[in-house]
């Protein structure tokens, strides 16, 4: 029996808040198996929308720790927690200093945690988050899924991953922010859907804001997006996380930069958009 291989963009937004757009996060969907990656502002909202609550996650994969990638991690925690009848694990997958995230973010909810235990009675454990570290290699593989992580180049944050989720169905890369690299295009390779944050250089370019334009070198613009998928062979690639915010009727734009590199379907990414494998 064949297993659909989906992408839905639970959040596509920038750190800068928006109405419209949630921070970054997406899922990646595998017959009834969820996985979430990333989890930005308002992961939980988008979920919801999407059909999905914390505790059908099976597991959370983040590419990096930036706080725009894992500000509501906390929320995804606690709320699966709270969602349970019987201890059960949280399973956290990250970069080298996940673990440390998770000890911090648990610390910052102690109090809460303490108050929700004497209020329930039936609530009779801490939030169990179980943290596996990689920097590349498998990941997780059950089931006939298998996803796999390779290094991508995010510097100074870093270390940094992607990841690729392969099924008999077809196969997703999660890049994450990242420019083009040799782990990325190795991911990449004969993929199905290739997901990429990327801004847009020359509207960076025009804006003339130091503290913006420091963000050309250390993520992929449209073009290297482009290029990045021509090179592996994709068939599609999905445009996520853009900066700056786009202007609505303006993607048509965003899609012809990529598209000058790239001859595969391309995709222009808001809040909930599903691509299927």
């Amino acid at each position: 029996m064949q297993v659909a291989l989906s992408v839905t963009l639970l959040g596509t937004g920038t750190p800068l808040p928006d109405p419209n757009r949630a921070g970054p996060a997406t899922l990646v969907r595998a017959g009834s198996r969820n996985f979430l990656f990333d989890a930005g502002r308002g992961v939980l909202m988008r979920a919801a929308a999407a059909g999905v609550n914390a505790s059908q996650f099976e597991a959370i994969l983040l590419t990096h720790l930036h706080s725009d990638h894992t500000t509501d991690l906390n929320d995804v925690i606690t709320t699966s927690w709270t969602r349970q009848f019987a201890p059960a694990e949280i399973q956290v997958y990250g970069p080298p200093g996940t673990a440390l995230l998770v000890e911090r973010t648990l610390t910052m909810l102690a109090q809460d945690i303490e108050w929700r235990r004497t209020h329930h009675a039936d609530l009779g454990w801490d939030p169990a988050v179980e943290v596996s570290e990689t920097a590349e290699g498998t990941v997780i593989e059950s089931g006939g899924l298998r996803i796999g992580a390779a290094p991508t180049e995010h510097r100074p944050v870093h270390p940094t991953v992607g990841y690729r989720i392969q099924t008999a169905e077809g196969s997703v890369v999660i890049a994450g922010d990242t420019k083009p690299c040799e782990g990325l295009d190795r991911l990449c390779a004969g993929a199905d859907i290739y997901v990429q944050t990327v801004i847009r250089r020359d509207q960076v370019e025009a804006l003339q804001i130091p503290r913006l334009k420091d963000i050309l070198d250390y993520h992929s613009d449209l073009e290297d997006a482009g290029r990045t998928a021509t090179r592996a062979g994709v068939r599609t690639l999905v445009l996520t996380h853009q900066a700056p915010l786009p202007i609505p009727g303006t993607e048509d734009e965003w899609v012809s930069q990529a598209a000058a590199h790239f001859d595969g379907e391309i995709v222009f990414g808001d809040d909930l958009t599903t691509v299927v494998a």
